[in-house]
């Protein structure tokens, strides 16, 4: 186990979250395997869809209660529980949680599994078109509505740990989730089941990936003395501050799994848009993993340390550091997707069933790229959206996910029919700019401009050198492919990932030469990694 002790300085906020992206890496490569075997299990048709649809039933809920809401509003509780009533209140309340949660998911499920077919009306209405498409739909989503409980345990777990300063084994238990599925998938493969059954085997392996992803931080919570003891306590006054937290914030940060819902609604209108899109977003989150998730976790951490205490000063740092942390990161990783959006989906997928599907390739490149364009939104809410929770300050986020809801509602309305799946991608990314605008506004005005910015020139600065990147990268793909071409894995190989070596070396060489302070910190964190190995 890997125990990471967080403190408000950059040193080892920089070095948590190194120690969080290695790990939340190497389970965002995981989960684009484990989408890899999806796609050449079951492609980017009828299949695919309703198995992309049944579980973001469940999924959906996950992430606006689970990994959402719940957290945000949990992890400053626990940390407030640690600093007035020591670990034992900590671990109390926690129990206590976990006691809620078992009751109300436990009726959660039960309603999902009765109603599942009025769910999947709702949600891909489209899906009637296609004969016995809506239900397979149903049928998976009733196997699938007990990953609710088993995920939502983890978060909590997860929360528990992170808010402790132990941040290596939460990271690490997603990738569980990863394997197990994997190894799952690798057996259907070999057993040559017809579509449908393999459907259903892949929705049982996705149960078995939930609870391993919760049952590989019992050690780490057994380790910090926790042990779980069923404590009915609805009127606890932590759990009450996490219901009042969660109220809002189940809207406040969930703008993503909102207009999710709202996609999903207009792509089940085209056969295998529900399949491209997800593929698609799958390898967006590599970076929002890596870097939005990563610097977050720790920046959610340190915000809600500086707030229970009232150490304004420190929470603008923290702000500060890791909104410009994010944009050194994720500026040329968007550059990066727009140029070479069809040599990474070549890459990633084009083999199996979603190889022999028509055009799935095309399609898929073209929604990455126009999910792309919302990436520095994506990230930067991870951080701006938990000050306000941390400050007990939720109605900004509130009304930054509205208003980021109607403008992804507002551009497929407008131009669906025209640009059909291609609208959908392009309109949450639209809604992340305003989402994570709103809230940037809302927290200059509470905190002061000046604390939440880059320094002078520096956003400039990475938009050159990413600027740099992007034709360094879209020059050695255009010239790999003229000798290699982009058919088989070997050129595939070639064409994804060569250039993308190139735009890295380019970026980080530019970003030295100008001067950008995130380059510098990052170079010195290297340096003292290297020297303490």
């Amino acid at each position: 186990m890997v125990k990471e002790e967080a403190s408000p300085n950059r040193g080892s906020s920089l070095r948590a979250a190194g120690l969080i992206s290695s790990l939340t890496l190497v389970s965002r490569l995981l989960g684009v395997v484990r989408e890899q075997v999806l796609a050449a299990l079951l492609g980017a048709g009828p299949h695919a869809d309703a198995f992309l649809i049944a579980f973001r039933i469940p999924n959906l809920l996950r992430d606006l209660l689970a990994e959402g809401a719940l957290s945000a509003a949990f992890v400053p509780t626990y940390a407030r529980a640690l600093v007035e009533q020591g670990r034992s209140g900590a671990h109390r309340l926690a129990s206590r949680l976990m006691t809620l949660l078992a009751v109300a998911l436990g009726l959660v499920v039960v309603a999902g599994i009765v109603g599942a077919g009025p769910l999947v009306a709702l949600l891909a209405p489209g899906f009637d078109a296609v004969p016995g498409k809506a239900e397979l739909t149903v049928r998976l989503t009733r196997i699938m509505m007990l990953f609710l409980p088993l995920v939502s345990f983890a978060a909590v777990a997860m929360g528990m740990l992170n808010a402790e300063g132990r941040f290596g084994l939460p990271a690490f238990a997603p990738a569980t989730f990863n394997v197990v599925t994997i190894l799952w998938g690798a057996l259907l493969w070999m057993s040559g089941l017809p579509l449908d059954q393999v459907a259903f085997g892949w929705a049982i392996g996705t149960l078995l990936g939930g609870a391993a992803q919760f049952l590989v931080q019992l050690p780490g919570l057994r380790a910090s003395g926790w042990r779980f003891s069923l404590e009915w306590a609805p009127r606890d006054p932590g759990l009450r501050r996490i219901g009042t937290l969660m109220a809002p914030a189940t809207v406040g940060l969930a703008a993503v799994q909102i207009n999710i819902f709202v996609n999903s609604y207009f792509a089940s209108y085209e056969n295998g848009a529900v399949a491209c899109l997800g593929y698609a977003f799958r390898i967006l989150y590599l970076p929002i993993g890596i870097f939005g998730v990563a610097v977050g976790t720790v920046a959610t951490s340190g915000l809600a340390r500086h707030a229970a205490v009232g150490d304004m000063e420190g929470l603008r740092r923290t702000l500060r550091q890791s909104v410009s942390m994010l944009a050194f990161l994720t500026i040329p990783a968007t550059a990066g997707l727009l140029v070479l959006a069809t040599p990474i989906v070549r890459l990633l997928f084009e083999r199996g069933a979603f190889a022999a599907q028509g055009d799935n390739t095309a399609r898929t490149a073209a929604a990455l790229a126009c999910y792309s364009v919302g990436l520095v939104a994506y990230t930067a809410v991870k951080v701006l959206a938990p000050a306000f929770y941390a400050l007990g300050w939720p109605r900004v986020p509130l009304l930054a996910s509205a208003a980021a809801v109607a403008t992804n509602l507002l551009v497929n309305v407008v131009f669906f029919r025209s640009f059909g799946f291609r609208s959908v991608a392009l309109g949450t990314s639209l809604g992340a700019w305003v989402n994570a605008a709103v809230l940037s506004l809302g927290l200059r005005r509470s905190l002061g401009a000046p604390e939440v910015k880059a320094p002078p020139g520096a956003f400039g600065r990475m938009i050159l050198a990413s600027l740099g990147m992007a034709a360094a990268a879209l020059g050695t793909s255009m010239l790999v492919e003229s000798w290699v071409g982009h058919r088989g894995l070997v050129a595939q190989v070639a064409t994804g990932l060569i250039p993308v070596t190139a735009g890295v070396l380019v970026y980080g060489a530019a970003a030295l030469g100008l001067r950008i302070p995130e380059a510098s910190a990052l170079r010195s964190a290297a340096v003292r990694m290297r020297r303490a190995v």
